[in-house]
């Protein structure tokens, strides 16, 4: 009896049938049954019989950092790059905890659905909670979304926690130009639960990452339903709900495109770059001393402090851009001394204009730059990169590179 046999094991009167896990106690069996959940059952009042042998393949205690598959010519090739978070997690049965584990083989053993779809590599980068992302990750990430392209990747499909998966998907947005797509997908709830999302993630992501739009984008479900993903341009998406598997919104527009999950069908509203349009180059350099600050009532100007020093500051006002007028003074020594100061709405829809409102006309001249219609998360990694890449970071922050500032606000099309 290993890890992936399908069981049927009886106790206590109670039967229970599927396939049996790894787990980190040699006193528990561990089963996911047919219905999704897994269940726990003391060894020494089991009654266990073996149905079928190895159904998964399941080697207990296998790591990687990477791993490949069997290798099929007539298949184009797709890299899965993890960095952790809960499509790429398993359950800790000491603990009840999730955590994550992901190699190529992990990620068709958790979704068989993929099998057949495409070759695979599969590459860990991290293995962490995507709260606890940072900028060294970001790099290390793009250089290697960057080698695997290089090295013949026909797509890439990179698994990261949703919580900050779209500060990371607009940084590779700046930081790569890349001649095939990389898609970011993710789960809200873990593989041990029936309603888990991964499954459908995955799938759809992989057909995406296999599509002609080489761009940076999300794919995560376009409703509550298991029917269509929708695929997000990685500079206009905002998650919007905490918990829902549709929580992803691209923001002033629908999304760029959709996947059907039974037909397969990838489909595009919006103009692309399409694939082999560009060349493979990467621009990895950050800024990292760079805040993202939001502007309430009441805030007292000394809250522009945590700027003191800083080579940027991304300000988050309200309506058209505005903050307190006791803020433009304090705002412009900041200039003065070689802070890089950028203006966007905390407005969900809508583009920043300054000239408008004597306030806003009083911050042009303290030497603020207006944030166009860019996301407030977004404007901040992009001034990271513009002040790494860039002579000229303000001129910079005012031209779209990456599908981030529109040409103007319309309705959504």
């Amino acid at each position: 009896m290993n890890p992936g046999d399908r069981v049927r094991v009886e106790r206590a009167e109670q039967t229970f049938e599927g396939v049996l896990l790894p787990s980190s106690t040699a006193s528990n069996l561990v089963v996911k049954l047919d219905g999704g959940y897994n269940v726990g059952i003391d060894r020494d009042d089991a009654d266990v019989d073996v149905l079928e042998s190895d159904v998964y393949d399941i080697e207990e205690g296998e790591t990687s950092d990477s791993s490949v598959v069997e290798f099929d010519p007539d298949l184009p090739t797709i890299s899965l790059i993890s960095t952790g978070g809960t499509i790429a997690s398993t359950v800790d049965y000491r603990t009840g905890a999730v955590t994550a584990r992901f190699d190529a083989k992990d990620v068709l053993r958790a979704v068989p659905d993929l099998a057949g779809r495409a070759n695979y590599r599969g590459r860990v980068v991290a293995n962490i909670l995507s709260e606890n992302m940072t900028t060294d990750v970001w790099q290390d990430l793009a250089q290697a979304v960057y080698d695997e392209i290089e090295n013949g990747a026909d797509g890439v499909v990179v698994m990261h926690g949703t919580d900050t998966m779209q500060f990371t998907a607009s940084a590779l947005s700046f930081m790569l130009d890349t001649p095939v797509p990389i898609v970011f997908t993710g789960s809200q709830r873990s593989a041990d639960r029936p309603s888990s999302d991964n499954v459908m993630n995955a799938v759809c992501a992989v057909e995406a990452a296999k599509s002609d739009c080489a761009e940076v984008m999300v794919c995560m479900h376009e409703s509550e339903s298991d029917d269509d993903c929708a695929l997000h341009r990685g500079t206009r998406v905002r998650k919007n709900h905490t918990s829902r598997r549709d929580a992803f919104t691209t923001i002033g527009a629908k999304p760029l495109g959709r996947v059907e999950y039974d037909t397969e069908e990838v489909t595009f509203r919006h103009e692309y770059n399409e694939r082999g349009a560009q060349e493979l180059a990467l621009s990895a350099d950050l800024e990292s001393e760079v805040e993202l600050l939001k502007f309430t009532p009441g805030m007292g100007v000394e809250a522009l402090d945590l700027a003191d020093g800083k080579a940027g500051l991304v300000l988050e006002g309200t309506g058209l851009g505005h903050v307190h007028s006791d803020w433009a003074e304090r705002i412009s020594e900041l200039v003065d001394d070689g802070t890089t100061v950028v203006m966007t709405s905390q407005c969900i829809e809508g583009r920043v204009c300054d000239r408008v409102y004597d306030t806003g006309r009083d911050l042009l001249d303290a030497g603020i730059v207006e944030g166009e219609d860019m996301l407030p998360g977004t404007a901040k990694v992009k001034l990271m990169w513009a002040l790494a890449n860039s002579d000229d970071p303000a001129t910079t922050m005012q031209e779209p590179i990456a599908g981030e500032i529109t040409d103007r606000s319309v309705p959504w099309e």
